[in-house]
C-alpha cells in the first residue's frame, strides 16, 4: 500500500512539475478585486502622463465600479488638464498576494482604448528587474496586436526557434541589453488588442509559470476550440489541453527560478510615457500625445477595463 501511494504522489508531482494539472486559489468577481487588490497612488516608473489615484478618490470619482459579475477600471474622461498640473487620472491595482508557480486566467469584456492609452495586465516581482517582469496583455495607441514580454536582469534569453504562434520581437529578456525592450511575442490574432478586441466581446488571456517555462494563451469570445475550463472558469483545469500557447518562454538558456521571484499581479492604465509617447507619432494620432490626452478628456470615454473575472490556480 505504501509503495501504491508513493507512485501516485510521484506521477502527481511530476504532472504538476510539467504544469499541466491545477486547482483554484483565488477567485476574484466584482467586489472581491476591491478586497483582493490594493491601489498604488504612485508615480508612474513609466514616466506617463497619468495621476495614479486612491481607493477614495476613484470610488469618489466612479473610476473603479463593481457588480455582481463586472468590475470596471478606468481613467478620467471629463475633465480637461492644466499643461502644469498632473496627468490625467487613472487607476493602478496590485494584488495582495503574491504568485510563483501558477496559473492566471483572466476573462476580460472590455479594455482601455484610445489614442495615448497604455492598457497591462502584468506581474512583476518587489526587486524590478532582478526578480523579473511577465507582461500579458500590453500595447499603446490603439496598435494592435498584444504582446506579451519578459523582462528581467542579465544572463535570460530565448532560443530563436521554439513551439509558440505568436511571432518573437526579440529574443534577450535583458532590460539593460535592449532598452527595457525585453523578450518580447506578438500574438498573430487582430483579435487580442484595442478596438478589434472589444468589438468582438473581449476574451481570456492566461498566463502559465512555471520553474520549466513560461507560457500564455489568448482566446478571442469569438474564437472555436476555446476549452471548457477556461470558458467555465472551473476551479480544475488542465493546460495541457490548452494547446500550443501563443508565447512560449522556456529555460533552457533562462534559469527561470532564479530571475523570477514571488510576483503580484497588475492592472493599469497608463498614457504616453515611455513606450506610448515615443510611437505616438507613427500611431496616426493626432497632435502631439501629452497634448491630446490633457485636452480631450471624451476620446478616453472607452479608456477602460471590464473584467468578468480573475481567476489563480495552483
Amino acid at each position: 500500500m505504501f509503495l501504491q501511494i508513493r507512485a501516485l504522489l510521484l506521477v502527481f508531482l511530476a504532472t504538476h512539475a510539467l504544469g499541466a494539472t491545477y486547482s483554484q486559489t483565488d477567485s476574484f468577481v466584482g467586489s472581491s478585486f476591491l478586497s483582493g487588490f490594493s491601489f498604488q497612488a504612485i508615480s508612474d516608473p513609466t514616466h506617463g502622463r497619468v495621476n495614479y489615484v486612491n481607493a477614495a478618490t476613484a470610488s469618489s470619482q466612479n473610476l473603479t465600479f463593481a457588480s455582481s459579475d463586472h468590475f470596471v477600471v478606468r481613467a478620467d474622461f471629463k475633465n480637461v488638464l492644466s499643461s502644469s498640473g498632473p496627468g490625467r487620472n487613472s487607476v493602478r491595482l496590485q494584488s495582495n498576494k503574491r504568485f510563483t508557480t501558477s496559473v492566471a486566467v483572466f476573462n476580460v469584456r472590455h479594455m482601455p482604448q484610445g489614442c495615448g492609452t497604455w492598457p497591462a495586465l502584468w506581474t512583476v516581482g518587489s526587486d524590478w528587474p532582478n526578480q523579473g517582469e511577465i507582461d500579458i496583455l500590453e500595447g499603446v495607441n490603439d496598435q494592435g496586436v498584444n504582446q506579451a514580454t519578459l523582462h528581467t536582469n542579465s544572463g535570460c534569453t530565448m532560443p530563436s526557434s521554439r513551439s509558440q504562434t505568436g511571432t518573437s520581437t526579440g529574443n534577450n529578456c535583458d532590460v539593460a541589453a535592449t532598452n527595457n525592450a525585453g523578450c518580447g511575442v506578438r500574438m498573430n490574432d487582430s483579435r487580442s488588442y484595442g478596438p478589434t478586441f472589444n468589438n468582438n466581446g473581449g476574451g481570456w488571456f492566461a498566463m502559465e509559470r512555471t520553474s520549466s517555462y513560461i507560457k500564455v494563451w489568448f482566446w478571442s469570445r469569438q474564437a472555436t476550440g476555446i476549452p471548457s475550463d477556461v470558458l467555465n472558469g472551473a476551479t480544475s483545469i488542465n493546460t495541457g489541453n490548452w494547446g500550443t500557447p501563443t508565447a512560449y518562454f522556456p529555460n533552457n538558456s533562462c534559469p527561470i527560478s532564479s530571475k523570477f521571484g514571488a510576483h503580484n499581479i497588475i492592472i493599469n492604465l497608463t498614457f504616453c510615457g515611455d513606450w506610448a509617447g515615443s510611437v505616438y507619432g507613427s500611431s496616426g494620432c493626432p497632435s502631439s500625445c501629452v497634448d491630446y490626452v490633457n485636452n480631450n478628456p471624451s476620446a478616453f470615454s472607452n479608456a477602460y477595463f471590464d473584467f468578468a473575472w480573475l481567476k489563480v490556480y495552483g
